[in-house]
């Protein structure tokens, strides 16, 4: 910190002085922090907003895909036994399904080792005991190779585990994990038991251990990984169903049949019923969460647009919020942001390229359908506030008091022909998702999937940080020149002062 004494010899006050005359100079920095600050806030603003474009557009992609719409529901008659849905190809009516047997995964439990055992123990501290001889045999060469063998026939894989006497049961379970053999492995070291599970369910997934010499067969004992010692292994086994009399089999527990995916959870005693039929509800809910998601999304955007002027009001600098009570900083920057995006042509493209998808109409079966032909319209430019002339209600809908009373249009043509309403809403959002698309372009002054021009938002910033850096130098030099005109000012009065004295002092 620079210590100054100024006016000894003048009697002026040089700071109060200086002062006042770099003021126009911190007036004109005030403005570019103040245009910077304003800058940050319209980019926190398009990112929100953007945000909420960019999930909108991804719900417009799934709304053009068959699956988006819940098109068809199945009902079981014992949910504890399996669990189905259906999709728009199933056909409606009752079928039987019968589950004979489920999915299981190849599943091998070693036998008890010795308590003195544990993760660090080497092959070669490991012994069984011989029933035939009573004799303990322990690991017998220097090295031997385990191979674990997935699936059955020529299209079983194998995979080679080379060990040594040496080799810890740790890394063992390590190698046996690294094969990527389709096999995982732990040790239990509290429980002194090796397990091995296949990593997928069915009869092609299930394993074995096989050896290439006695110390083998010996190292498979001493594990407690054989049969011969007290493991038990459990077989890989294929689901099985029987649906509408027709056998089907899958190596895991999901059937696809006919439209239907078919997950099965418990055998069955005997039949069990699949109920499918057409459901209405579920398309009405999908369509109406899609309208909401729109309305709200559009509602917010010309809430910004049509937003009142904030003319007169900027960023306040650090002086001027303390001159004032936190809720009227509080209140005065609110007013500020919330016009940040008033009248930007920016987000007027993106409300247009909306707004004209839903205003479209489209041709199916050689006949023209629009939003209104299932009785979804706005409620007129003159009965609604500015931010909800664009949004759309669906009439009949209980949860809208301005249309709950009249004929819900949109559940009768889902009802009598949903593939229609399906086709329209597919078309209508295929429109929706091209023209966001269309918006949300990478370009030289915007990032892939943003609408609004964030690379060139971001290059302002930082050049305003320059230009603001760059005047406080300047700001300072001023001052500083300032400040050594006075002082040389003040040195020519002292000399001044000095002669005069000696002149008096003279001709006294």
């Amino acid at each position: 910190m620079t210590i100054r004494i100024t006016g000894m010899n003048s009697g002026l006050d040089t700071e109060a002085i200086i002062s006042e005359m770099m003021s126009a100079y911190r007036t004109k920095g005030d403005k570019y922090v103040k245009e910077q600050t304003k800058l940050s806030w319209k980019q926190d603003t398009w990112k929100s907003l953007n945000t909420k474009i960019f999930n909108f557009y991804k719900k417009a992609r799934t709304m053009t895909l068959s699956s988006g719409y819940n098109a068809k529901k199945c009902t079981v008659s014992d949910s504890t036994k399996a669990s189905v849905t259906a999709n728009s190809d199933a056909i409606n009516g009752t079928q039987t399904l019968k589950i004979d047997n489920i999915a299981k995964s190849g599943y091998l439990t070693g036998s008890k080792l010795k308590d003195s055992v544990n993760g660090d123990t080497t092959l070669a501290g490991l012994a069984y005991r011989d029933t035939a001889t009573g004799q303990d045999v322990g690991f017998e060469a220097s090295s031997t190779t385990l191979s674990l063998k997935v699936g059955k026939g020529s299209d079983a894989k194998v995979k080679k585990i080379e060990v040594k006497s040496n080799t810890k049961i740790n890394d063992l379970i390590k190698q046996i994990n690294d094969a990527d053999a389709g096999v995982k492995a732990t040790f239990d070291a509290e429980n002194k038991r090796i397990y091995l599970a296949s990593t997928a369910t069915g009869e092609a997934a299930d394993f074995t251990i096989e050896t290439s010499d006695q110390t083998g067969q010996n190292l498979v004992k001493m594990l407690g990984l054989s049969e011969d010692v007290g493991a038990i292994k459990v077989k890989g086994e294929d689901a099985k169903i029987v649906l509408n009399q027709v056998e089907y089999t899958s190596s895991s527990n999901s059937f696809n049949v006919n439209g239907m995916t078919i997950n099965t959870l418990a055998k069955t005693d005997g039949e069990i019923t699949i109920t499918t039929e057409t459901d209405v509800q579920g398309m009405y809910d999908k369509i109406k969460d899609f309208l909401t998601e729109y309305n709200d999304l559009m509602k917010e955007m010309s809430g910004l647009y049509n937003a009142d002027s904030a003319k007169g009001y900027e960023p306040l600098t650090s002086e001027e919020k303390d001159a004032m009570s936190d809720t009227d900083v509080e209140l005065w920057e609110e007013k500020v942001k919330g016009a940040l995006l008033r009248r930007d042509g920016t987000l007027n493209g993106v409300m247009s390229a909306m707004s004209s998808a839903m205003l479209s109409s489209y041709k199916i079966n050689g006949k023209d359908y629009s939003l209104s032909s299932f009785g979804i319209m706005t409620l007129g430019y003159f009965n609604t506030a500015k931010d909800e002339r664009g949004l759309y209600h669906i009439d009949g809908d209980p949860d809208d008091e301005d249309v709950a009373e009249k004929d819900d249009e949109l559940k009768k043509a889902l009802m009598e022909d949903p593939d229609t309403v399906i086709s329209f809403f597919q078309k209508l959002s295929s429109d929706l998702y091209s023209n966001l698309d269309d918006k949300m372009k990478r370009t030289e002054l915007s990032s892939i999937y943003t609408v609004y021009n964030d690379k060139e938002m971001a290059q302002s910033y930082s050049d305003y940080t320059d230009t603001i850096s760059a005047w406080e130098k300047k700001m300072s030099a001023i001052e500083e020149s300032y400040y050594k005109k006075f002082s040389a000012m003040e040195v020519a009065l002292s000399k001044l002062q000095s002669q005069t004295s000696s002149l008096t002092s003279l001709f006294g």
